[in-house]
Protein backbone atom coordinates (compact mmCIF):
# COMPACT_ATOMS: atom_id res chain seq x y z
CA UNK A 1 0.00 0.00 0.00
CA UNK A 2 2.06 3.14 -1.39
CA UNK A 3 2.25 6.22 0.19
CA UNK A 4 2.66 9.49 -1.29
CA UNK A 5 3.96 12.64 0.10
CA UNK A 6 1.42 15.52 -0.62
CA UNK A 7 3.44 18.07 1.17
CA UNK A 8 5.83 17.96 4.48
CA UNK A 9 6.83 21.13 6.15
CA UNK A 10 8.99 21.61 9.49
CA UNK A 11 6.89 23.40 12.38
CA UNK A 12 7.76 23.66 15.73
CA UNK A 13 10.44 21.20 15.25
CA UNK A 14 8.74 18.48 14.34
CA UNK A 15 7.18 17.23 10.68
CA UNK A 16 3.64 17.95 9.23
CA UNK A 17 3.20 15.62 6.42
CA UNK A 18 -0.05 15.23 4.32
CA UNK A 19 0.10 11.87 2.58
CA UNK A 20 -2.27 10.06 0.49
CA UNK A 21 -2.52 5.90 -0.47
CA UNK A 22 -4.52 4.05 -2.63
CA UNK A 23 -7.80 2.59 0.32
CA UNK A 24 -9.05 -0.85 0.16
CA UNK A 25 -11.88 -0.11 2.83
CA UNK A 26 -12.88 2.67 0.31
CA UNK A 27 -11.71 2.08 -2.78
CA UNK A 28 -10.63 5.46 -3.44
CA UNK A 29 -7.45 7.68 -2.65
CA UNK A 30 -7.62 8.76 0.77
CA UNK A 31 -6.02 11.82 2.21
CA UNK A 32 -4.62 12.38 5.72
CA UNK A 33 -1.81 14.33 7.74
CA UNK A 34 0.27 13.22 10.24
CA UNK A 35 2.19 15.43 12.62
CA UNK A 36 5.24 14.19 14.40
CA UNK A 37 6.98 16.11 16.60
CA UNK A 38 10.51 16.45 17.35
CA UNK A 39 10.95 13.86 20.10
CA UNK A 40 10.12 11.10 17.45
CA UNK A 41 13.30 11.48 15.87
CA UNK A 42 14.70 9.76 19.11
CA UNK A 43 12.45 7.51 19.74
CA UNK A 44 9.13 6.01 19.90
CA UNK A 45 5.86 8.82 20.60
CA UNK A 46 2.32 8.21 21.36
CA UNK A 47 -0.57 8.83 18.70
CA UNK A 48 -3.35 11.02 19.38
CA UNK A 49 -6.19 10.70 16.35
CA UNK A 50 -8.60 13.39 15.50
CA UNK A 51 -11.82 12.87 13.22
CA UNK A 52 -13.11 15.98 11.95
CA UNK A 53 -16.59 17.03 11.83
CA UNK A 54 -19.28 17.31 8.57
CA UNK A 55 -17.97 19.59 5.29
CA UNK A 56 -14.37 18.72 6.78
CA UNK A 57 -11.30 17.34 4.83
CA UNK A 58 -7.84 16.85 7.15
CA UNK A 59 -7.11 19.89 6.29
CA UNK A 60 -9.51 22.20 8.64
CA UNK A 61 -7.74 20.67 11.49
CA UNK A 62 -4.55 20.49 10.08
CA UNK A 63 -4.91 24.36 8.92
CA UNK A 64 -7.01 25.78 11.93
CA UNK A 65 -5.94 23.25 15.14
CA UNK A 66 -3.20 25.31 16.55
CA UNK A 67 -2.09 21.78 17.99
CA UNK A 68 1.77 21.67 16.48
CA UNK A 69 3.18 23.77 19.85
CA UNK A 70 1.44 21.49 22.05
CA UNK A 71 2.16 18.34 20.48
CA UNK A 72 5.97 19.46 19.82
CA UNK A 73 5.85 20.41 23.64
CA UNK A 74 4.27 17.05 24.73
CA UNK A 75 5.86 14.52 22.29
CA UNK A 76 2.80 13.53 20.71
CA UNK A 77 1.94 12.45 17.32
CA UNK A 78 -1.20 13.87 15.68
CA UNK A 79 -3.63 11.89 12.91
CA UNK A 80 -6.22 14.06 11.27
CA UNK A 81 -7.97 11.36 8.13
CA UNK A 82 -10.59 12.58 5.84
CA UNK A 83 -14.54 12.29 6.67
CA UNK A 84 -15.21 10.35 3.58
CA UNK A 85 -14.74 8.78 0.38
CA UNK A 86 -13.81 11.30 -2.52
CA UNK A 87 -13.32 10.84 -6.22
CA UNK A 88 -15.21 10.31 -9.74
CA UNK A 89 -18.29 7.86 -9.39
CA UNK A 90 -18.15 8.17 -5.45
CA UNK A 91 -22.43 8.84 -4.42
CA UNK A 92 -23.22 11.75 -3.28
CA UNK A 93 -26.48 13.91 -2.41
CA UNK A 94 -27.81 17.34 -1.94
CA UNK A 95 -27.02 19.03 1.39
CA UNK A 96 -23.93 19.26 3.73
CA UNK A 97 -24.77 16.68 6.07
CA UNK A 98 -24.91 13.46 3.61
CA UNK A 99 -22.57 12.22 0.67
CA UNK A 100 -18.61 13.77 0.40
CA UNK A 101 -17.73 14.82 3.73
CA UNK A 102 -20.21 13.44 5.75
CA UNK A 103 -19.50 9.52 6.34
CA UNK A 104 -20.41 9.72 9.62
CA UNK A 105 -17.55 6.80 10.26
CA UNK A 106 -19.88 4.05 9.26
CA UNK A 107 -19.74 1.08 7.21
CA UNK A 108 -22.61 1.64 4.52
CA UNK A 109 -24.63 -1.33 4.30
CA UNK A 110 -27.68 0.61 1.68
CA UNK A 111 -26.92 1.41 -2.02
CA UNK A 112 -25.76 3.44 -3.60
CA UNK A 113 -23.28 4.52 -0.25
CA UNK A 114 -22.17 0.97 0.40
CA UNK A 115 -19.83 0.80 -2.82
CA UNK A 116 -17.59 3.11 -0.87
CA UNK A 117 -18.21 4.90 2.83
CA UNK A 118 -16.56 1.95 4.36
CA UNK A 119 -15.31 5.01 6.95
CA UNK A 120 -15.51 2.65 10.15
CA UNK A 121 -13.21 0.35 8.47
CA UNK A 122 -11.05 2.78 7.20
CA UNK A 123 -10.43 4.64 10.44
CA UNK A 124 -10.29 1.72 12.83
CA UNK A 125 -8.53 -0.96 10.91
CA UNK A 126 -6.92 0.25 7.38
CA UNK A 127 -5.20 3.39 8.74
CA UNK A 128 -4.14 2.61 11.91
CA UNK A 129 -2.60 -0.68 10.22
CA UNK A 130 -1.04 1.71 7.68
CA UNK A 131 0.55 4.24 10.03
CA UNK A 132 2.34 1.84 12.30
CA UNK A 133 3.86 0.16 9.30
CA UNK A 134 5.09 2.90 7.83
CA UNK A 135 6.25 4.93 10.68
CA UNK A 136 7.77 2.46 13.30
CA UNK A 137 8.23 5.94 15.85
CA UNK A 138 4.41 5.73 16.35
CA UNK A 139 3.73 3.85 19.82
CA UNK A 140 0.61 2.16 19.09
CA UNK A 141 0.24 0.86 22.99
CA UNK A 142 -0.13 4.43 23.75
CA UNK A 143 -2.94 5.87 21.87
CA UNK A 144 -5.92 8.41 22.35
CA UNK A 145 -8.87 9.89 20.23
CA UNK A 146 -10.60 12.80 19.47
CA UNK A 147 -12.74 14.50 16.96
CA UNK A 148 -15.01 17.53 16.45
CA UNK A 149 -19.02 17.23 16.36
CA UNK A 150 -19.26 14.46 13.68
CA UNK A 151 -15.98 13.42 14.53
CA UNK A 152 -16.69 13.51 18.14
CA UNK A 153 -19.62 11.59 17.15
CA UNK A 154 -16.55 8.67 15.86
CA UNK A 155 -14.34 9.61 18.35
CA UNK A 156 -16.46 8.24 21.42
CA UNK A 157 -18.12 5.28 19.27
CA UNK A 158 -14.64 3.72 17.96
CA UNK A 159 -13.35 4.38 21.38
CA UNK A 160 -16.58 2.59 23.01
CA UNK A 161 -16.39 -0.50 20.41
CA UNK A 162 -12.60 -0.67 21.40
CA UNK A 163 -11.63 0.64 24.77
CA UNK A 164 -8.26 -1.35 24.92
CA UNK A 165 -6.98 0.69 22.18
CA UNK A 166 -7.35 3.74 23.67
CA UNK A 167 -6.32 5.24 27.06
CA UNK A 168 -8.40 8.60 26.83
CA UNK A 169 -10.67 9.81 24.89
CA UNK A 170 -12.29 13.76 24.38
CA UNK A 171 -14.79 15.36 21.97
CA UNK A 172 -15.61 18.77 20.92
CA UNK A 173 -19.33 19.66 20.42
CA UNK A 174 -19.94 16.06 19.48
CA UNK A 175 -23.05 14.22 18.30
CA UNK A 176 -23.58 11.76 21.02
CA UNK A 177 -26.81 10.22 20.11
CA UNK A 178 -26.84 10.50 16.73
CA UNK A 179 -30.02 8.17 16.92
CA UNK A 180 -31.78 10.65 18.51
CA UNK A 181 -31.33 13.59 16.12
CA UNK A 182 -31.99 15.44 12.96
CA UNK A 183 -28.07 15.20 11.90
CA UNK A 184 -27.67 11.14 12.56
CA UNK A 185 -31.62 10.44 11.88
CA UNK A 186 -30.71 11.33 8.41
CA UNK A 187 -27.73 9.94 7.94
CA UNK A 188 -28.11 6.60 9.57
CA UNK A 189 -31.13 6.44 7.44
CA UNK A 190 -29.56 6.86 4.49
CA UNK A 191 -26.14 4.48 5.14
CA UNK A 192 -27.63 1.78 7.38
CA UNK A 193 -31.26 1.74 6.25
CA UNK A 194 -34.34 2.14 8.33
CA UNK A 195 -33.63 -0.67 11.50
CA UNK A 196 -32.94 1.75 14.05
CA UNK A 197 -31.75 -1.16 16.06
CA UNK A 198 -28.37 -1.18 13.15
CA UNK A 199 -28.37 2.19 14.21
CA UNK A 200 -26.84 1.66 18.28
CA UNK A 201 -23.40 0.32 17.43
CA UNK A 202 -22.89 4.07 16.06
CA UNK A 203 -24.60 5.87 18.50
CA UNK A 204 -22.21 6.87 21.72
CA UNK A 205 -25.64 7.32 24.37
CA UNK A 206 -26.87 3.76 23.50
CA UNK A 207 -23.45 1.97 23.86
CA UNK A 208 -22.55 3.12 27.21
CA UNK A 209 -26.26 2.17 27.72
CA UNK A 210 -25.49 -1.02 26.93
CA UNK A 211 -22.58 -1.21 28.60
CA UNK A 212 -20.09 0.34 27.16
CA UNK A 213 -16.99 1.73 29.05
CA UNK A 214 -14.04 4.19 28.25
CA UNK A 215 -11.45 4.37 31.30
CA UNK A 216 -11.60 8.39 30.37
CA UNK A 217 -13.80 10.97 28.52
CA UNK A 218 -13.17 14.70 27.99
CA UNK A 219 -16.32 16.41 26.53
CA UNK A 220 -15.97 20.70 25.65
CA UNK A 221 -19.44 22.13 24.10
CA UNK A 222 -19.50 25.60 23.13
CA UNK A 223 -22.25 27.67 25.18
CA UNK A 224 -22.92 29.50 22.18
CA UNK A 225 -23.07 26.80 19.45
CA UNK A 226 -26.04 26.73 17.12
CA UNK A 227 -26.17 23.68 17.05
CA UNK A 228 -26.22 22.85 21.04
CA UNK A 229 -29.82 22.18 21.15
CA UNK A 230 -31.16 20.32 18.50
CA UNK A 231 -28.00 18.20 17.26
CA UNK A 232 -25.51 17.77 19.90
CA UNK A 233 -27.70 17.40 23.09
CA UNK A 234 -24.71 17.00 25.48
CA UNK A 235 -27.32 16.28 28.38
CA UNK A 236 -28.44 13.04 27.06
CA UNK A 237 -24.22 12.02 27.56
CA UNK A 238 -24.17 12.97 30.93
CA UNK A 239 -27.55 11.64 31.93
CA UNK A 240 -26.31 7.89 30.16
CA UNK A 241 -22.52 8.38 31.92
CA UNK A 242 -24.42 9.20 35.52
CA UNK A 243 -26.99 6.49 35.32
CA UNK A 244 -23.88 4.03 33.91
CA UNK A 245 -21.11 5.37 36.77
CA UNK A 246 -19.00 6.20 33.82
CA UNK A 247 -16.54 8.72 34.46
CA UNK A 248 -16.90 12.18 32.51
CA UNK A 249 -15.72 15.76 32.51
CA UNK A 250 -18.00 18.15 30.36
CA UNK A 251 -17.74 21.31 30.52
CA UNK A 252 -19.92 23.99 28.30
CA UNK A 253 -17.75 26.74 27.62
CA UNK A 254 -20.05 30.30 27.61
CA UNK A 255 -19.61 32.24 24.83
CA UNK A 256 -18.01 29.83 22.15
CA UNK A 257 -19.42 28.42 19.02
CA UNK A 258 -19.19 25.19 17.28
CA UNK A 259 -16.22 26.89 14.39
CA UNK A 260 -12.21 26.11 14.90
CA UNK A 261 -12.33 29.73 17.04
CA UNK A 262 -13.68 26.85 19.84
CA UNK A 263 -11.82 24.16 18.92
CA UNK A 264 -8.40 25.57 18.14
CA UNK A 265 -9.13 27.14 21.54
CA UNK A 266 -9.50 24.23 23.81
CA UNK A 267 -7.72 21.62 21.90
CA UNK A 268 -4.01 22.57 23.56
CA UNK A 269 -5.85 22.27 26.96
CA UNK A 270 -7.48 18.23 25.55
CA UNK A 271 -3.69 17.19 24.32
CA UNK A 272 -2.40 17.83 27.91
CA UNK A 273 -5.24 15.89 29.43
CA UNK A 274 -4.50 13.24 26.59
CA UNK A 275 -0.60 13.26 27.48
CA UNK A 276 -1.26 12.71 30.89
CA UNK A 277 -2.68 9.45 30.55
CA UNK A 278 -0.33 8.08 27.63
CA UNK A 279 2.56 8.68 29.68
Amino acid sequence: MALKVVSEALSHGGRQLVLSHDSAATATPMTFSLFLPPQAEQGRVPLVTYLSGLTCTHANVTDKGEYRRSCAELGLAFLAPDTSPRGEGVADADGWDIGLGAGFYVDATETPWSANYRMWSYVTDELPTLVEAEFPMLDMGAQAITGHSMGGHGALTVALRHPDRFRSVSAFAPIVAPSQVPWGEKAFTAYLGADRDAWRAHDAVALIESGARLPALKVDVGGADSFLERELKPELLEQACIAAGQPLELAIRPGYDHSYHFVSTFLPDHLAWHAERLR
